[in-house]
């Protein structure tokens, strides 16, 4: 019986820090959860994000006057950032002042840089930064 405590002792270290690890990964994740991801508006031109980091661009987005927000070309490099949706918020106040705020989401998938121009138009056909009324924003982005 003299050899069994040893076997013990160890067992119950590994459980110790398989709880230790596992409560530091819940508390990770819920952080991460309650903080959400950074979100830039029209004025931060220049975007700079780790890989694998989701961040937002909070934009203008009135959804009675016809327009929507893309993603124009060129597209950004999928190898760098890829997008994840779009939501819409009616009763927050965009950046510019009134009529509500669309918030669209990526993805930071690798280290790189990539241009994403983003066109606020009604028919959204090729050319639609020449529409009459389009709006558009570039963004450059650095991931880490």
């Amino acid at each position: 019986m003299g050899g069994s405590g040893i076997p013990r002792i160890n067992t119950r270290l590994l459980v110790i820090a398989v709880a230790i690890a596992t409560l530091l990964i819940a508390a990770h994740s819920v952080i991460s959860q309650l903080s959400g991801p950074e979100v830039y508006d029209a004025d931060d031109t220049e975007i700079s994000v780790e890989a694998g980091d989701r961040f937002t661009v909070q934009v203008a987005g009135d959804s009675a006057d016809g327009y929507r927000w893309i993603i124009a070309a060129p597209r950004p490099d999928p190898a760098v950032l890829k997008a994840a949706g779009q939501r819409a918020d009616p009763d927050e106040p965009p950046p510019s002042g009134s009529g509500g705020s669309r918030y669209l989401d990526f993805r930071a998938v690798h280290a790189g840089r990539t241009d994403l121009r983003l066109v606020r138009c009604r028919r959204c056909a090729a050319g639609a930064a020449e529409e009459a009324g389009a709006q558009s924003l570039n963004f450059r982005v650095t991931v880490r």
